[in-house]
């Protein structure tokens, strides 16, 4: 996709996403065969529910069909969330796995797993997990320090009302 077709596409969508209380997080353009596939993602603060992604697809889908932005042929309209390993790369989406195990890259080379307990303007306040009985650490990560963040699928995790038990 052209620089100038994604660039038009989100400015005709972005509004609208806005308008339905999310943010819109990425757009692509596919060729499968000889259709075309717009991948449409958004997510909120409180994420975005079936009733929400189907709000924003039909007002999106009226919006490209009355304006040429995909051209004449046919193509596909997919609007979804980030999948569970989302990779963060806005302050929001740091904000957003709050509480969340992710698995940072580090600008200076090697790679932390640690939960995200806070993030503010400066940076990061992680805990990382301890190891074999050990407890867990705080650290302080400041963005410049990570090259790549993603979050982690748990499929173990206690929520909160099970460990005050």
């Amino acid at each position: 996709m052209s620089t100038t077709q994604s660039e038009r596409l989100r400015e005709l969508l972005e509004p609208l996403v806005g308008s339905q209380g999310l943010d819109l997080e990425e757009i692509a353009v596919d060729s499968v065969g000889r259709k075309r596939v717009l991948r449409v993602v958004v997510d909120s603060d409180s994420g975005a529910d079936l009733d929400q992604i189907a709000d924003v697809s039909r007002a999106l889908s009226a919006k490209l069909d009355e304006t040429d932005a995909m051209g004449e042929g046919e193509y596909t309209l997919e609007v979804g969330t980030p999948g569970a390993e989302r990779e963060l790369t806005e302050h929001r989406h740091y904000v957003r796995a709050t509480d969340r195990l992710v698995k940072f890259q580090l600008t200076e080379g090697g790679e932390l797993v640690a939960r995200i307990l806070k993030a503010d303007e400066d940076g990061l306040d992680v805990e990382v997990p301890g190891v074999k009985g050990r407890k867990p650490t705080a650290r302080h990560l400041a963005f410049e320090d990570v090259a790549k963040a993603r979050v982690q699928v748990e499929f173990n995790r206690k929520n909160k009302n099970e460990e005050e038990a």
